[in-house]
């Protein structure tokens, strides 16, 4: 192993129903099947990084004491997650999902023990070569978190979800940040120019994903595009964070980034086709197998992608200056 990971973040209980489609407002729909699935941006994303393999992946997680919190413990310690567990009064957090026939869904959190986390809390971090974070604990860890790892010469990457603005000084200390178009737009103000945004942003690396299009950087002064993999989806409830752990984990392991956004989309890509977050992340055997039997984007595909950021014309899935 060339890195080591260490996940700061939440981890929930999901509570998964399927239905036609996701109610409008005032809405009730007739569901059919529901399920539990153990799930949370954090520890979805700390599952992912180890499956992935490459990089040792340790979480900083915060748990009730109740039944909950022992599913999610084990589904972390099974992937093959060290555990630096906080224990906290709160219930373990939960999150409430509708998946619809088409496998889209709509996602309310109830964070419970999340919101225990507080910056003392961090870890010893020597050994760790990045640190991985999201913003479903509270905000002020999460700053201090990425303070304390920038400090220590550990690379800091932040999946900025769920959307909301963030401080200049958290955006200041990060190498890597991960967003949608909408949290693009959030955290620059910038709707529907996704280069413009990209430019706005003084972090070192802006990686926005793109659903089923696939995903997009800049890094430094290079623009990238991965074209998505097609699929058959079921439910993408995880997906993006699938996408976090394996490109965190590949950037562990030395991987250059267009490598790492190819292995991240196809990944991504795979746990849209089963159901649950955790239990949809797919194990590194399926991804490379999937990256051998594909292609590498042709030249029509990646101009339609680059076309869409807005990025001028020469940009490839290797990227060009």
């Amino acid at each position: 192993m060339t890195g080591a990971i260490l996940v700061a973040g939440s981890a929930n209980l999901d509570f998964v129903v399927r239905a036609p489609h996701i109610p409008a407002p005032g809405e009730t729909v007739l569901g059919g099947a529901f399920r539990t699935f153990p799930g949370g941006k954090g520890a979805n994303q700390a599952v992912a990084a180890a499956r992935a393999g490459g990089a040792a992946t340790r979480m900083l997680v915060a748990l009730g004491d109740d039944a909950y919190a022992t599913e999610l413990e084990a589904s972390l310690r099974d992937a093959g997650v060290t555990l630096a567990l906080v224990r906290s009064d709160e219930p373990t957090g939960t999150a409430f999902i509708c998946v619809s026939d088409a496998g889209e869904n709509a996602i309310t959190v109830a964070p419970g023990a999340n919101g225990a986390l507080r910056p003392a809390h961090l870890p010893e971090l020597a050994g760790t070569s990045h640190l991985l974070l999201q913003l479903e604990t509270p905000l002020a860890s999460v700053a201090a978190y990425a303070r304390a790892a920038r400090d220590a010469g550990v690379r800091v990457v932040l999946n900025a979800a769920p959307a909301q603005a963030l401080p200049a000084e958290l955006l200041a200390d990060l190498d890597v940040l991960i967003v949608n178009e909408g949290e693009l737009a959030l955290v620059t103000g910038i709707d529907g120019d996704i280069a413009r945004a990209l430019d706005a942003l003084a972090i070192p690396c802006v990686i926005v994903t793109l659903g089923a299009r696939g995903a997009c950087a800049r890094d430094g002064d290079t623009r990238l595009v991965q074209p998505g993999f097609a699929v058959e989806p079921v439910d993408t409830t995880g997906a993006g964070d699938t996408f976090c752990g394996v490109l965190a984990a590949a950037l562990a392991r030395g991987a250059a980034l267009d490598g790492a956004l190819r292995e991240a989309c196809a990944a991504s890509a795979l746990a849209c086709t089963r159901p649950g977050a955790q239990t949809g992340v797919p194990p590194r055997g399926e991804v490379e197998a999937l990256l051998a039997a594909t292609p590498a984007s042709d030249a029509q595909s990646t101009a339609a992608l680059a076309a869409y950021c807005g990025f001028t014309s020469g940009t490839s899935a290797t990227g060009q200056r």
